[in-house]
């Protein structure tokens, strides 16, 4: 089977094992990323999760998770913003698809720089040890890592790492976007 890789994946290594980004990042999917995030309107959330669901169907019934988690959001950015937008969209696609969705496993435990501002050495390096596990050992095989962009895969990587010491084996990731850079 050939494989198409975006140039990150193509350039490093990742902890995860395979994902995917429904639409390119580009300036019309930032500012409705915008919309969504920061304005608030759910409506997008829904949208999105439906084209990750629509769009992404192959690789999930390919992958075969068995149980969803979102990127942590840190509690102070929560309040700030209203609402957890990976945590939307991750129920949704684990309601649509019958997955159980991972509520408490993980936890952002320490408020980062946004990664959007930093070059990705830097991202790699603001996100280590800023996730934190429930103890133990979790159950859960494949797991299925919901966010909302995917620019160099650190985060997905770190969520990955912390999932992968709680006897996570295979992890896959569904973003909204995905940047071609």
């Amino acid at each position: 089977m050939e494989k198409e890789y975006c140039q990150d994946c193509s350039r490093r290594e990742h902890v995860f094992d395979e994902g995917r980004g429904i639409f390119d990042y580009d300036e019309r999917m930032r500012a409705s990323l915008l919309k969504y995030k920061d304005g608030g309107r759910r409506e997008y959330g829904d949208f999105y999760a439906q084209a990750m669901i629509r769009y992404g169907g192959i690789d999930l019934r390919r992958w075969r998770p068995q149980a969803v988690l979102s990127v942590p959001i840190h509690p102070k950015k929560k309040r700030i913003r209203g609402f957890d937008q990976a945590g939307y969209l991750a129920k949704v696609v684990a309601e649509a698809t019958g997955l159980p969705l991972c509520c408490g496993y993980m936890r952002k435990k320490s408020v980062t720089s946004a990664q959007k501002s930093l070059e990705a050495s830097i991202r790699r390096k603001n996100l280590k040890n800023s996730f934190e596990g429930r103890e133990g050992d979790w159950q859960i095989r494949r797991l299925l890592v919901i966010d909302d962009v995917y620019t160099t895969g650190s985060t997905v990587d770190a969520v990955s790492e912390e999932a992968k010491r709680h006897g996570v084996e295979n992890i896959y990731f569904l973003t909204v976007c995905i940047g071609r850079g």
